[in-house]
């Protein structure tokens, strides 16, 4: 029986691959074939969605940007033995855009039936925590330590010291929370991991409880995610059925249960305090620290809190060993970044790799330049409060050293490409907008000062700014950046201050002399 591989991932679907599924089924019925369509996750290169797959004697084959007017014509080129067709790729994996990946966390995503154990398992899955129950609590916090990995939101902490410190911790209950709430603007990773391997995230995570002694996880996700809270609530409940959840997890006596829950899209509920207090039942609002989470955390216990990317990063460490993830990588920035393209850009999509490739090379060589032809103006790294980068930095590596130095943030791994009709004094303008609406409003220089500094970029963009309101306008950068409670107010600056920096010509023509003048 032939397997056809048709995404369910929410970048396909948009594309018409249910339409696709259901025409295949219908082809093949009507000429007798026996097939089986399996709904795997997404490769990540959107530029082919949906990319419909066929398992061969060789190896799978794709075919790209499949509709379902296209199905008839596929069955007549024999794409069931790989037969060629003006979509088809050849074979999957040396097609260039996955060829010249390093998938260490995507390895299985949009390869495995999302969920199916014996595909999960087939691939490397639960080997991981396998070694973990085998090294204990203290080899397993050894090994994350060793690996080098960092926290995957934004700030880039050591994960290792963050399992540690929960770890000695003395409480009668400890908390695992992964962060789900991938409100950053051009970011998908997580959506694909909760979409395409679910399996993934829910051993990194029992391994982290084990680890930390906690008994209780949650996956805090968005409400704008409906279909990846959805196989990932039905991958929970076989997990439990299989043993690998539950008060005796694979036969070890430990016990460990997980719960997925949905926030109602506030972005600042992605910062980890506020992400605590929705947990807790209560309105979004950040947190002072100290204490920090590590020590009182939810409901006041010892809680690791963790982006997706970090957990599902796990299972490899444990399953290879801390050095084989050191080895990539570039200074303190060790392993790999799942880097997600998108904006106007030509290969959109996710590409995961070493840290150390030049943001040039990410933006002209793997995402092909702008999708317009026209010649590429900024990129916006890190989200909607990240730096724009202009051509000029293309040079500098990924990875969280050189971003910083260079004044911008790696975050959630995010990357917004812009061409040469974008207007940076606008987009100043709508980083101050956006941190208006989204402010948890706790403390006054994010309240307040995302509310003057958008009044200050409207009288600038109807024409009536001076040298004063460039005056103030570095006055709130600073106050926000030092003075805000989280890094929601604390981060507005960066895109409007490179925004100033880099494209001063933008605000000349509005009105402001350059930032150095």
């Amino acid at each position: 029986m032939s397997r056809i591989f048709v995404p369910k991932d929410v970048a396909a679907l948009a594309l018409g691959a249910d339409a696709v599924a259901a025409a295949i089924a219908e082809e093949a019925a009507k000429r007798g074939l026996a097939i089986e369509i399996v709904r795997n996750g997404s490769r990540g290169a959107f530029f082919l969605e949906p990319l419909v797959e066929v398992e061969t004697p060789f190896g799978r084959v794709g075919y790209r940007e499949i509709v379902a007017d296209d199905v008839a014509s596929l069955f007549e080129a024999d794409f069931l033995s790989g037969g060629d067709h003006p979509t088809c790729i050849g074979k999957t994996d040396d097609f260039p855009w996955f060829a010249g990946q390093t998938r260490l966390t995507f390895a299985r995503c949009g390869i495995v039936d999302p969920l199916s154990l014996d595909d999960y398992a087939a691939l490397g899955g639960w080997k991981g925590l396998k070694r973990a129950l085998a090294l204990g609590e203290i080899g397993t916090l050894e090994e994350v330590s060793l690996s080098g990995l960092r926290g995957r939101g934004g700030a880039g902490f050591p994960t290792g010291v963050k399992w540690k410190t929960v770890a000695m911790a003395k409480a009668d209950r400890k908390y695992v929370i992964c962060n789900a709430d991938e409100g950053d603007s051009g970011t998908f990773a997580d959506r694909m991991i909760m979409e395409g391997d679910p399996f993934c995230l829910i051993e990194g995570m029992v391994i982290c409880g084990l680890a930390v002694g906690a008994t209780k996880g949650f996956v805090y996700s968005r409400s704008e995610y409906p279909h990846a809270n959805a196989t990932f609530a039905r991958a929970i409940e076989i997990a439990r059925a299989a043993g690998h959840l539950g008060p005796n997890i694979d036969g070890s006596g430990r016990a460990f249960e997980l719960e997925l829950r949905v926030g109602a899209g506030a972005y600042v509920c992605g910062e980890e305090t506020a992400l605590m207090e929705s947990l807790e039942g209560k309105r979004g609002i950040v947190r002072a620290k100290p204490p920090l989470p590590a020590i009182a955390g939810l409901f006041g216990k010892p809680t690791v809190v963790n982006n997706l990317l970090s957990l599902a990063t796990i299972p490899f460490i444990l399953a290879e060993g801390a050095q084989a993830y050191a080895d990539f990588g570039a200074g303190r920035s060790r392993g790999t970044m799942p880097i997600q393209i998108a904006g106007n850009v030509r290969y959109g999509g996710l590409w995961e790799t070493a840290f150390g490739v030049t943001l040039g090379e990410i933006v002209e060589t793997i995402g092909g330049g702008t999708a317009t032809g026209r010649p590429v103006k900024a990129v916006q790294c890190g989200g909607p409060l990240g730096a724009y980068f202009p051509v000029s930095l293309f040079d500098t590596p990924y990875d969280y050293e050189a971003f910083t130095a260079a004044g911008g943030l790696i975050g959630h791994g995010g990357i917004v490409v812009f061409d040469d009709t974008a207007d940076m004094a606008e987009m100043a303008h709508f980083a101050f907008e956006f941190g208006a609406i989204e402010s948890c409003g706790k403390c006054t220089p994010c309240r307040i000062g995302a509310v003057r500094g958008r009044e200050v970029m409207e009288k600038v963009l109807e024409g009536r700014g001076g040298a004063a309101d460039l005056t103030l306008l570095e006055d709130l950068c600073e106050t926000m950046k030092f003075g805000s409670l989280c890094a929601l107010g604390g981060f507005i600056p960066y895109p409007v201050t490179s925004a100033m920096t880099h494209f001063p010509d933008d605000f000349r023509r509005a009105g402001l002399p350059a930032a150095a003048e």
